[in-house]
């Protein structure tokens, strides 16, 4: 197994955040950087940080993750999002692991910090949102899930001591701009795994939700952005199951005129 680590990055449009982004992981021995035909200056920014940067056609998450994988060269790969930044203790951490040569684990997961709206989230089940983005090459690949994406590790899965740090949204223009393609994005996997709508899923899924998150979760540690966040986020399951109930309409009358 390689002791040397590729960092993969998908990129749309990111030329506010992708700076960071790399800059945070420098030290690696090799970046690589996935671009679904950005029209800012994502390229031009990545430019400075590496020369292995690839244009694709967008097909969703999973497609340019798994497509960022198989031009990693090394026998380490860490995934990071371009609104994500590896901390100095991080570096170190996974830079120790990649040195060691039985390390019994081929994947780890990560903590995630995430900032929201000028706040640190401490509760909300946001925290420490534990996710895999170190792995060993050809230990596993991204789901087919459209949006929140999961990447599919065989072996141990070994758990990093120090946190990746999220810059999720800023402002709430941010997380609407978002929030309407990823709201669709989930509702077509609903679909496609053949699910069908109930109007319980509008009147009861998104009040668990947010009773979830701000009792259970104890989002009302976090003040008024852990209230906003678990609004926020039962309305997220309100619209996905509306379009869900949208898509199972529409499918019926095409059937239909068939």
């Amino acid at each position: 197994m390689s002791t040397q680590l590729s960092v993969i990055v998908i990129t749309k449009n990111e030329e506010a955040n992708i700076a960071d982004c790399l800059e945070s992981v420098r030290w690696a021995d090799e970046i690589i950087v996935v671009d679904s035909q950005s029209t800012d200056k994502t390229i031009e920014v990545a430019k400075k940080y590496t020369g292995k940067i690839f244009i694709i056609k967008w097909n969703g998450f999973s497609a340019a993750k798994n497509y960022a994988i198989e031009q990693a060269k090394n026998g380490w790969i860490f995934s990071i999002d371009a609104d994500e930044r590896v901390t100095p203790e991080l570096a170190e951490e996974i830079k120790e692991i990649v040195k060691n040569q039985v390390s019994s684990s081929n994947a780890y997961e990560v903590g995630r910090k995430a900032y929201f709206l000028g706040k640190w989230i401490r509760h909300c089940g946001w925290y420490p949102s534990y996710v895999v983005r170190l792995f060993k090459s050809g230990s596993g690949r991204y789901n087919v899930s459209r949006v929140h994406e999961k990447f599919e590790a065989s072996g141990n899965i070994g758990r990093l001591k120090h946190d990746l740090t999220h810059l999720t949204d800023n402002d709430l223009h941010h997380y609407f701009s978002k929030y309407n393609i990823y709201t669709s994005l989930a509702a077509q996997d609903l679909s496609d795994n053949k699910r069908r709508f109930a109007i319980t899923d509008i009147i009861f899924k998104p009040m668990f939700t947010f009773l979830k998150m701000y009792v259970l979760r104890l989002g009302f540690l976090d003040g008024i952005h852990g209230f906003i966040l678990c609004s926020l986020s039962a309305s997220y399951v309100f619209t996905k199951y509306a379009k869900l109930w949208e898509i199972n309409v529409n499918n019926e009358m095409k059937n239909n005129r068939k």
